[in-house]
């Protein structure tokens, strides 16, 4: 009887998807959990993949007229107050702080003194903090659309948490804009999730659906909450951005207040939208195998890994002279406007841990150059999106200038590898049977689309019987008529349906 193929990255996705995960994170070196329970440290890999995302969406944000700000940690909790559904979304999530210092009790032991007037709020998100600062800076229409973003970290407390998916902190940017008209709210309101959905797909080679959630699924506070839905290799949906219609809801709790044109005093339109590090979270679950982490090339920390193979001491200035030009050549290549990056690994381990600690990272290419290889003026080449096993023999100077072409045939079989996987895993469905019966049990199932007039009371009924949410209303091809599969009244919309993170 044949022995199953050895993976890297145990158990495997088939045999436990939720501690795979766990591995793929701890052996490609990305985070790492804290002495705070449900916080996490990120390490520099997977802190470069945040830094990849944050600069293509702040330029993309800058490229839309939006301009960084920074604003307070703390929120005063008469703030959270002022906005109700908000405060109801929130309130079991803030982190509360209600002293200012500690003091000695004589034994040895700290204990917090100097009570606060006022408890504060740590960041859960910036809403009402920034909705107080806009209504001092927005006086008059010429003052208007003003359009802000800032990078921040927000707390959430959690009790249930998982890297990267769901901490109690968390790394995000959140936008924050006001606008003199519903019509220019909600044209920006799309603008940015059409950024996060263009983002996704092209950087992180990961197919989205964008929609507008149902009324029980939108963010506290909103009028609408519009989102972009991906489907992980477990057949589970994740919600990897929001961008939120918030009317004029926060406005009135927060005064912002403008004179208009004709000299008539009006509240604002405001909108919020955010991404957070769940994104990486969402590549690992989109791409990664039972190796470890595949990288799309446009996001990964690096692009190339040369692995010096020396199998005498007395060959290694012969490898690592071939190995450093060969780095030094590669690095003169633009990629998406920048050099091509390179690792060089010199390590003093084996060569077979050092390509098994890339393959496990998931970097797009290794290359793994040997004496041999140098007198045939080749190197050996492996593609991560291929698999750890498969490797090939390329003339050194071919490869070098086909470098480029490489990285993007692995960006593009990445996404299209991940749209054919949400593809098999989506069925429109016509009952409320089939309905149920797509998602019994444990097992994986998908993305279930169908004809729905969602209630509360029928998404309370689906959480408790299948554990399965809306995910949102489709924004692209959802204009036929149909007949809702639970009530049997007339539908005007099909909606997503998952199981979700």
């Amino acid at each position: 009887m044949s022995k199953a193929p050895k993976t890297a990255i145990t158990p495997t996705r088939s045999e436990d998807y939720p501690e795979w995960y766990q591995q793929v994170i701890k052996a490609a070196d990305l985070a790492e959990t804290s002495p705070v329970r449900g916080c996490m440290v990120i390490k520099p890999w997977g802190y470069a993949l945040w830094e990849n995302i944050q600069a293509k969406l702040d330029a993309d944000f800058k490229a839309t007229g939006h301009r960084n700000a920074y604003f307070p940690l703390f929120i005063p909790k008469s703030f959270i107050e002022k906005e109700a559904e908000h405060v109801d979304g929130f309130a079991k999530e803030c982190a509360v702080v209600t002293h200012a210092r500690l003091e000695d009790d004589g034994t040895g032991q700290l204990v917090p003194a100097g009570e606060l007037d006022e408890p504060l709020v740590v960041r859960p998100t910036s809403e009402t903090i920034i909705g107080d600062v806009f209504s001092r800076w927005i006086q008059s229409y010429r003052d208007l659309p003003l359009l802000i973003n800032q990078w921040a970290n927000v707390v959430r407390w959690e009790m249930r948490t998982r890297l990267f998916l769901r901490t109690s902190e968390f790394l995000w940017q959140e936008g924050h804009t006001a606008h003199a008209t519903p019509d220019e709210a909600e044209e920006e309101t799309l603008k940015m999730l059409e950024v996060y959905a263009r983002f996704a797909e092209d950087y992180m080679a990961m197919p989205v659906i964008k929609g507008r959630k149902t009324d029980d699924e939108k963010f506290p506070g909103a009028v609408d909450t519009y989102t972009i839905e991906a489907m992980m290799q477990d057949h589970k949906a994740l919600q990897a951005g929001t961008s939120h219609f918030l009317g004029q809801n926060f406005s009135k709790s927060s005064n912002i207040k403008f004179l208009s044109s004709e000299s008539i005093e009006e509240y604002a339109w405001t909108t919020s939208w955010g991404v957070s590090t769940r994104l990486i979270g969402g590549l690992i679950m989109t791409h990664s195998d039972d190796d470890g982490l595949i990288c799309p090339p446009r996001i990964a920390p690096a692009h190339i890994a040369i692995i010096p193979v020396i199998p005498k001491p007395a060959l290694a200035d012969k490898v690592n002279t071939f190995c450093d030009q060969l780095a030094e050549d590669l690095a003169k290549i633009q990629y998406l406007g920048a050099p091509i990056k390179v690792e060089l690994d010199k390590r003093d381990i084996r060569g077979g841990e050092k390509a098994w600690s890339w393959i496990k990272k998931g970097i797009p290419i290794r290359l793994e150059v040997g004496p041999r290889d140098i007198d045939n003026h080749s190197v050996f080449v492996g593609r991560r999106d291929k698999g750890s096993k498969e490797k090939y023999g390329q003339n050194r100077d071919e490869f070098i200038a086909t470098a480029v072409e490489t990285l993007e045939d692995i960006q593009k079989l990445l996404f299209q590898r991940a749209l054919s996987y949400r593809e098999a895993a989506s069925k429109v469905i016509h009952s409320e049977k089939d309905f149920y019966a797509f998602f019994q049990d444990d097992q994986p199932s998908g993305f279930a689309i169908a004809h729905c007039n969602m209630t509360d009371a029928l998404a309370e009924k689906l959480q408790k019987d299948l554990k399965v949410t809306a995910r949102c209303i489709p924004l692209e091809n959802n204009e036929t008529a149909g007949t809702c599969i639970f009530s049997g009244d007339a539908s005007d919309k099909k909606i997503v349906f998952a199981k979700s993170y």
